[in-house]
């Protein structure tokens, strides 16, 4: 084994090396079928993450589920939204996920979990591997999605007794793999909460939150400062995939290890691991031509504007090249009055010089 195999199997024993994995994948015509299906990156990514050369990142839909499961081990998201939501809270119960999402969005949101917590507040928890333009649009129409449908349930459970106090906060929480440009705008920044505030003071009990988590800028901050905390560290495990970090997490962190542990017991069973990573793959194939239907679009929107602001140049130009050819026209017929002036006077000088000279002729010089 290398040295970069050797390193986290000194923590997970149960890692294998990349041989053992290929000899399993080799001992099925299935198996070889799908591994032969992928690119030699993706290969070898596959091969990197079942035998620990490097971590998972628990940003993948299916390791995210399986790991951070709110039916099975409810306690782990519970820790974590507590962290985000900087208040004690308990996961009871899963919400059915039937938002008005269209198909065609699903293709960047990789995770989109609906939880209830014990005081009734509901949040969604959504991963995207590459963050939507106009983030702060969208996650608003989802949000008023995610309050109708709550109005709604709690309507008809209480009937008439319902009053809109019966209402509880929901929160979108939004993991970004990658970013969009704006976020980049605060390197120093990478969890924004955002919610309404008046410009009075009045305190109202608006029930919609907005969380942006941006791991990608997360990930700059750590490779600068490190695990300073303990958002940190949960950040730590859901977006790096370097041994380095993982073992100094399950050193600082220790209950990220059984956590770990669990994960790499699933990489044993080579035939389900690669069905979860084939989706993978599909899923970040769907993200990128997404992305790059959004990036072309904003493209096609600068390059509408542009031609609008140049259109308006033309038409500014179009309207001062009138007045200069409505300027031009008159110094045009001035010119022409003043050579007419100039050739009525050429003849009366004409005919002074006429006059003049007859004049000398009978008199002479005076």
């Amino acid at each position: 084994m290398s040295i970069e195999e050797t390193r986290l199997k000194n923590y997970f024993p149960m890692l294998r090396s990349q041989n053992d994995i290929i000899s399993d994948i080799e001992s099925s015509a299935i198996l070889q079928e799908t591994f032969a299906s992928w690119n030699t990156t993706n290969q070898q990514y596959f091969l990197d993450i079942c035998s620990g050369v490097r971590g998972v990142k628990m940003l993948y839909d299916s390791f995210f589920k399986e790991i951070l499961n709110p039916e099975s081990t409810p306690s782990r998201l519970s820790d974590f939204l507590s962290l985000i939501l900087m208040r004690k809270v308990t996961v009871t119960s899963v919400l059915p996920n039937d938002t008005v999402r269209l198909s065609d969005e699903m293709s960047l949101v990789i995770t989109d979990i609906v939880v209830e917590m014990e005081d009734k507040t509901i949040a969604n928890i959504e991963v995207q591997k590459i963050g939507y333009a106009f983030p702060g649009e969208r996650a608003s129409c989802y949000s008023a999605d995610l309050l109708l449908r709550q109005y709604k349930r709690v309507r008809d459970e209480r009937k008439q007794s319902f009053t809109y106090k019966d209402l509880a906060p929901v929160y979108t929480i939004v993991l970004m793999e990658k970013s969009p440009k704006i976020f980049h705008d605060y390197p120093d920044d990478y969890v924004h909460y955002v919610n309404e505030a008046s410009n009075t003071g009045i305190k109202l009990n608006m029930l919609q939150n907005f969380i942006f988590i941006p791991i990608d800028i997360f990930l700059n901050r750590l490779h600068n400062r490190g695990i300073t905390n303990e958002l940190d560290a949960w950040l730590t495990f859901l977006g790096c995939d370097d041994p380095r970090y993982i073992i100094q997490l399950i050193h600082d962190y220790p209950q990220f290890k059984p956590m770990y542990t669990q994960l790499y017991d699933l990489c044993l069973n080579i035939e389900k691991v690669m069905s979860m990573f084939s989706k993978e793959l599909q899923l970040m194939d769907q993200n990128t031509v997404k992305y790059m239907m959004d990036e072309y679009q904003e493209q096609v929107d600068n390059l509408t504007n542009k031609n609008a602001e140049l259109s308006a140049e033309n038409t500014g130009l179009a309207t001062a090249n009138e007045h200069l050819t409505v300027e031009n026209e008159s110094l045009t017929t001035r010119n022409m009055s003043l050579t007419n002036q100039n050739e009525e006077l050429t003849t009366q000088n004409a005919s002074l010089s006429e006059i003049l000279g007859k004049y000398k002729e009978k008199f002479g010089d005076l």
